[in-house]
């Protein structure tokens, strides 16, 4: 049994995405954390700021730490974050004399923040090859039902014929639109985070410049300064999710209401069946593209309120982050692989020119 419905051992097949759900898991979020302390000391030494040897020793010990799971969840319920005690079990295994280099002038949120970006940077890379990819179905559909007729409907009811290439055209051109803002997305969200206690770095005196630039440069992320309490940029990504969401909504809403029996203006394969009516074909894909939009807009609320960061840092607002931007994520996952399941599953859609003459 599983509280979320992305990882639920049954409803996860209809509204889970292996793929992501992966970038998500406990084994990816703890490897970008050793990654972002083996960068750190590297650029350190590059720097001056630690010892040689250092470096190389503590990149060995992250290559081959093994995390005593337990003990960090226990101390999370204590610390609010896995970080100190995460930390603590990595001095341990580099052992001395380099054990007090390790996470040197870095807080908890230096980790926390830049691990969740360099696990986000493959997961829009994937939604930008998947957004790609629908297009292309679309275009296939357009140029195998693009000309046959449908009828235009206005405030759900009839309004004036129309071709299935204007309805396709509504489907594809939000997406093309949120493919071409993702790259200015990516810009923003896909930065290094790396402020130490409170922002400024103080313990690096006048390298902080130059150690900040060398380690963006060593994750292959974006130095644009710290943001602990400027949260924008995480706000801005999901607000592309959301926005995706609703794109791929609207096109389940249009293949639901498509596919009612008294309109019959589309015909799908695959369909879900009833264990009381075995004459049905549910448009199963299609109402879960409207149930993800739902789903995302709700949380996208949540997202905002963790705007509110008091003061230097904030356990609350950040909390937050943590239990709604996954959940977007995913659900935006689930909805580029249903929408690819739906067009994948359109046998036919309008009426031909020549079924006139029948």
């Amino acid at each position: 049994m599983s509280t979320s419905v992305f990882e639920h051992p049954i409803l996860g097949g209809l509204l889970g995405d292996a793929q992501i759900a992966e970038w998500f898991s406990t084994e990816r979020e703890i490897d970008a954390m050793l990654r972002f302390e083996s960068a750190l000391a590297v650029v350190q030494e590059q720097a001056g700021v630690l010892p040689a040897g250092a470096a190389a020793c503590i990149k060995e010990a992250c290559r081959q730490f093994t995390p005593d799971m337990e003990a960090l969840r226990a101390a999370t319920l204590r610390d609010g974050v896995c970080v100190p005690e995460l930390v603590r079990q990595l001095r341990a295994a580099v052992g001395k004399p380099f054990s007090s280099h390790v996470h040197f002038a870095a807080t908890s949120q230096d980790v926390i923040d830049t691990a969740l970006v360099l696990r986000l940077k493959p997961v829009l890379e994937d939604f930008a090859l998947r957004l790609v990819a629908l297009s292309e179905q679309l275009d296939a559909a357009k140029g195998r039902f693009g000309t046959n007729r449908l009828m235009g409907h206005t405030r759900m009811q009839q309004a004036l014929p129309i071709r299935v290439a204007d309805k396709l055209d509504t489907w594809r051109q939000p997406l093309a639109d949120l493919l071409a803002s993702l790259g200015s997305v990516k810009t923003r969200v896909l930065r290094l985070q790396y402020g130490g206690a409170v922002g400024q770095l103080d313990k690096l005196g006048d390298n902080k410049a130059e150690i900040s630039a060398r380690l963006a440069l060593e994750l292959g992320l974006a130095n644009q300064g710290c943001w602990h309490t400027s949260r924008g940029p995480l706000v801005e990504c999901v607000n592309w999710l959301s926005q995706l969401s609703g794109a791929l909504g609207k096109m389940g809403q249009d293949v639901a209401l498509m596919a009612q029996n008294e309109v019959g203006e589309i015909k799908l394969s695959g369909s879900g069946g009833s264990s009381a009516m075995p004459h049905k074909q549910n448009p199963v894909s299609a109402e879960v593209l409207v149930t993800l939009a739902r789903f995302n807009s709700t949380l996208l609320s949540g997202m905002h309120a963790s705007l509110v960061h008091e003061n230097e840092r904030s356990g609350s607002a950040w909390t937050l982050e943590w239990m709604l931007l996954p959940q977007m994520v995913m659900a935006s996952a689930a909805g580029l692989r249903s929408a690819s399941l739906l067009l994948g599953n359109m046998n036919q859609i309008g009426i031909a020119e020549d079924s006139n003459a029948q």
